[in-house]
């Protein structure tokens, strides 16, 4: 489509991608087949979402960071961030690490104004931490990812490793997961009557999936035969396959069969890849319906696959590989979690003898 001109902008409050070509009836007709184009009076063009999917058709750069981003960063330190966003993608970076450390990145650069990142201190940089900590109270996971952002300027763009050596990092909380019973799986899954809904709920709790690997899931990468389902390119840029639960596989036919997606597994409306937050907001409503009252992400579906095969008394080194860790120590919290060896343990409180006739 190197006839076509493309502009970026907002139309009825959603950003959109601007079509431009001189008309003939030919090129009109292709801009036409476009599913999802529409026209615009207005502006007297065709145009379609701002959509990763569409400006990968069209040969345009991926929406990592928006203009109005870039427009906050001071002249001086602009330069910084375009060689920071060069070098995230020369490493080969995820998109979704490139957009947390890029976004984070500019954080610090907004607040610089007009003063050089280059030329920033270690105790300046102490005294930047701090008012993430005291004055904008971020939380600890959040400061800890702003320090990757920075250190990753200073120590990857810049070969100054040194400045940010000395920096202190504020301790994590220990959180252990939160996991829902099987019982209140079961009952999700049976108050889902949409079938690309519970197909969804269903491999991401039956296989462990992160929401990650759900939406980028390609009908090409299930292998019914074998019944396994190949996970590619998952955090870390991990290949790995996991075992598709049998019960699965009729609803997965049925849905298939009603939705007949093209390339991923799971897709929007115009054919690109089901987003996160959609899948996100599939789980939410699933918890409604089956009126649980827990405060829980759709994460905790795979938090509740590891402690429920750990239950199961699978061995923790086969859930590791399933779950795709590299270290075993990420899966082991899972056993702080399982009741199987806790509940065998009980209080001394039911130890004592006491008198029934007493209250």
């Amino acid at each position: 489509m190197q006839t076509f001109s493309y502009t970026f902008g907002t139309h009825r409050g959603q950003k959109v991608i601007f079509i431009h070509f001189d008309y003939q009836y030919d090129l009109q007709k292709q801009v036409k087949a476009i599913n999802g184009a529409k026209w615009s009076n207005t502006n007297r063009c065709w145009y379609v979402p701002d959509l990763d999917i569409f400006r990968k058709k069209f040969g345009l750069e991926e929406k990592i960071i928006g203009k109005n981003t870039l427009t906050k960063i001071h002249p001086i330190n602009q330069n910084a961030f375009a060689k920071y966003l060069e070098i995230l993608y020369l490493k080969g970076y995820s998109k979704n690490t490139i957009k947390t450390y890029s976004v984070e990145f500019a954080q610090f650069l907004y607040l610089l104004k007009g003063h050089d990142v280059n030329t920033i201190t270690t105790e300046q940089l102490r005294s930047y931490l701090l008012y993430c900590l005291q004055t904008l109270q971020l939380s600890e996971n959040q400061v800890h990812s702003r320090i990757n952002a920075i250190k990753f300027y200073f120590e990857k763009v810049l070969n100054m490793p040194k400045i940010t050596m000395e920096i202190p990092r504020p301790k994590k909380p220990y959180l252990l997961p939160k996991v829902i019973s099987t019982e209140d799986i079961s009952k999700m899954i049976q108050e889902t009557e949409n079938i690309k809904h519970k197909t969804l709920l269903m491999l991401v709790y039956g296989m462990g999936l992160r929401v990650s690997e759900i939406v980028q899931l390609e009908i090409k990468d299930i292998d019914s035969k074998r019944m396994q389902i190949h996970i590619r390119g998952a955090k870390g840029k991990k290949d790995r396959y996991v075992n598709m639960p049998e019960i699965v596989l009729p609803y997965l036919r049925t849905y298939y069969k009603t939705y007949q997606p093209k390339k991923f597994l799971y897709e929007g409306q115009y054919g690109e890849q089901y987003s996160i937050r959609s899948a996100q907001q599939v789980f939410k409503q699933s918890l409604e319906r089956a009126k649980i009252n827990k405060c829980i992400g759709i994460h905790g579906l795979r938090h509740s696959y590891a402690t429920h095969l750990l239950e199961q008394g699978t061995d923790i080194s086969h859930i590791q590989k399933l779950l795709g860790h590299n270290n075993i120590k990420t899966t082991l919290i899972y056993t702080h979690v399982s009741k199987k060896e806790l509940s065998a343990v009980r209080s001394p409180l039911d130890q004592i003898k006491w008198d029934t006739n007493k209250k």
